[in-house]
């Protein structure tokens, strides 16, 4: 744990963030003087680092043991907090915890606990009942996306969190929606709302409609995705059947994609979204499970596969893109059984497909899969330094690389793969032998 508390300014300085926005500002000041405060703002807002920097300013570098808890719905909603957290390089030793995790290594974290404990509710119940959590010291509870660990069945879990820490004095609450239910059950009185949901879309958010029938519904789909061209693009369905069946015939038709729902295991849950996020891919097929949370930039275009069950999802699905000053385009299939949704204002206008659809070339990105990571003490400057002395890559040749626990991706230049692979065969990694293999 540092001794020098770090400063807002330093903490932006290190994140290369001038200034925060409106929403930021606010919430920091009510943060500081509210005890209860319930944070409203849309996807992509920055409501992340809203509440991180008040916590920040509320932690003791004196003090040891947990001191804040910051509860997601989501396995992947935790990990990006913890990453911001991270990137803050506040000097505070941080430690995330989920499901579907190696509950090993968090027994091992928890020993010298962290200042920050990220996690699902189910997971930091789990620890809790086990006695690995001392709450003596825990002042501050974050409930992001409050609304969706309710709605997602964390309900119990959430009670039996709440009733095991006495001592708190600042309970903070963050949705992307107005929830119907209220904040029950989170234990929260008399909170300060600020709400920065802005009821219109953006104003640099197009919207399309594409009109289709049941039987050519995957067709014009299809033809839709190769008049986009290389944009990354999410396919929103209904139910994860849809979504399974739609990556294949995507496949079967030389469209290369990733699928996302909350069926997968973990592990195929994480390399999704690291393909997708490097370009190694820029088709990502999914639920729901994707339209809230997740850190997945500069998505150009949305297209509802199935249309919204209600305004709210509409909302969420469309707001992975033209987030911030982005630019975005969100596209709904209508068949003829179908009509255009009544809540929105203004009727779209319809787009028209060309005839000939022409498949477009593969993205320059390939991913790498090394079977090793932070626990093998492994970063991200090992893995550039073996690919561009033993790999011979350029600089420019190397793209995104994420280390995991006990693994890393590191996207290349795709036309490279087949040279890189032969040149680094059997090369150590820091010394250590390592499996080193393209990413399926």
């Amino acid at each position: 744990m540092s001794s020098n508390q770090p400063t807002i300014e330093t903490v932006l300085k290190s994140l290369n963030i001038a200034a925060l926005n409106e929403m930021q500002q606010t919430a920091l000041q009510t943060i500081q003087k509210e005890p209860n405060v319930i944070l409203l703002a849309p996807t992509g807002s920055g409501k992340t680092l809203a509440f991180l920097l008040p916590i920040l300013e509320m932690l003791n570098p004196e003090q040891s043991g947990v001191q804040a808890i910051i509860l997601s719905p989501s396995r992947e909603l935790a990990l990006q907090i913890e990453q911001v957290f991270r990137s803050m390089s506040t000097g505070y030793k941080v430690n995330c915890c989920y499901g579907g995790h190696d509950i090993s290594i968090e027994k091992n974290n928890l020993i010298e606990p962290p200042t920050v404990l990220i996690g699902t509710p189910g997971r930091i119940g789990d620890h809790l009942r086990s006695g690995r959590i001392e709450t003596a010291a825990i002042l501050t509870l974050v409930l992001d996306e409050y609304d969706k660990c309710l709605e997602f069945g964390f309900k119990d879990e959430l009670k039996y969190v709440i009733e095991q820490l006495p001592n708190l004095t600042k309970r903070i609450l963050t949705s992307a929606t107005k929830s119907a239910t209220g904040y029950k059950n989170t234990g929260i009185s008399d909170p300060v709302t600020l709400n920065f949901l802005n009821k219109t879309a953006p104003k640099n958010l197009k919207v399309r409609v594409i009109e289709t029938t049941e039987k050519e519904r995957l067709e014009y789909l299809f033809r839709l995705i190769c008049k986009i061209g290389n944009h990354s693009t999410i396919v929103f369905c209904n139910l994860r059947d849809t979504v399974e069946r739609i990556s294949d015939l995507l496949w079967d038709q030389q469209l290369p994609n990733n699928i996302f729902h909350g069926g997968l295991e973990q592990d195929l849950r994480e390399r999704t979204l690291i393909k997708f996020r490097n370009g190694s891919h820029r088709i990502l097929v999914t639920t729901d499970l994707a339209s809230r949370g997740l850190d997945i930039p500069e998505i150009e275009y949305v297209i509802h596969y199935d249309l919204p069950e209600n305004e709210s999802v509409f909302t969420h699905r469309s707001g992975r893109t033209a987030r911030m000053h982005a630019n975005g385009t969100t596209y709904l299939l209508v068949s003829d059984r179908e009509s255009i949704p009544e809540f929105l204002k203004e009727t779209p206008a319809t787009e028209n497909l060309p005839s000939k659809a022409v498949i477009p070339q593969p993205t320059e990105w390939e991913t790498l899969y090394i079977s090793a990571g932070k626990k093998e003490k492994i970063s991200k400057g090992d893995i550039a330094g073996l690919l561009m002395q033993k790999g011979e890559l350029k600089k420019d040749e190397v793209g995104i690389i994420d280390v995991l626990d006990h693994a890393s991706y590191v996207a290349i230049s795709r036309p490279k793969v087949t040279k890189v692979m032969k040149l680094i065969q059997n090369a150590p990694l820091k010394k250590q032998k390592v499996k080193i293999e393209v990413a399926r």
